[in-house]
């Protein structure tokens, strides 16, 4: 109930600063009003276009961060697991972590044959990071009394790994995929606005191009949709795996 009462108020707010034509910091005179977004969400959800750019960026984040969820965890696993591989990982990973998804858009299109194959690499390396450093901290809070109590009972160390280490570690390693999903959106929609030819943010840049105003705002709230209903996958995931961890 308070959910929606706080959404009626910010779309009433926003009708009475767009209505209004509000210049006060912030300039509002040429913010669409909702009526206006909603006629331009009405237009465009008939066109094939538009659900050909939804399924563009959806199957990009589905590679992009299934790849990004394999290799991360694997990593992030054996940074925790193994002195030496920390040691040996830990500092690329430092070192690269911080730099924006957009600054790899000019070296992407270099490296890799395709545009394609260079956005899914930029979207990758926004998902990658976090789930490799909650990965890595969920498994170094491993409780040391549990590995050993595992180990004196017969248990070698792949056995250790699979049965106590990585269930241990799951909710930290959800927590990371959740902050990585968010981050493979933005890196995505730099990618798609730079170089892309099709994808929801390519909708949005080009519709800022094409002065069609109502049009951005659409592709802005359904870019806000489809994260949320990507990240809220992962949570709905985490409680069907983890139920002890709510």
């Amino acid at each position: 109930m308070a959910s929606a009462a706080s959404l009626i108020a910010g779309v009433g707010l926003w009708q009475w600063l767009t209505e209004s034509h509000v210049h006060f910091i912030l300039d509002f005179s040429n913010i669409p009003t909702p009526v206006a977004v909603f006629e331009a969400f009405r237009v465009v959800i008939v066109t094939e276009a538009f659900w050909r750019d939804i399924y563009w960026s959806m199957y990009r984040i589905i590679v992009a961060f299934g790849l990004a969820t394999v290799v991360g965890v694997s990593v992030g696993i054996a940074m925790g697991y193994s002195t030496t591989l920390r040691l040996v990982i830990a500092p690329y990973v430092e070192m690269l972590r911080p730099i924006p998804a957009i600054a790899w858009v000019p070296m992407a299109i270099l490296v890799w044959p395709t545009t394609e194959e260079s956005i899914i690499f930029i979207t990758f390396l926004g998902a990658v990071f976090p789930i490799v450093l909650n990965t890595w901290e969920g498994v170094r809070r491993v409780p040391k009394e549990l590995v050993k109590a595992a180990r004196s009972l017969g248990a070698n160390r792949v056995n250790v790994l699979f049965h106590v280490v990585i269930p241990y570690a799951i909710p930290s390693i959800t927590v990371g995929m959740a902050l990585g999903m968010g981050g493979a959106w933005f890196a995505l929609l730099a990618g798609e606005m730079i170089s892309g030819r099709f994808g929801i943010g390519y909708f949005t840049w080009e519709s800022y191009q094409l002065i069609q105003y109502g049009n951005i705002i659409v592709g802005m709230l359904t870019i806000g949709l489809l994260s949320s209903v990507s990240t809220g996958s992962i949570y709905y995931l985490k409680r069907k795996l983890v139920p002890w961890a709510e």
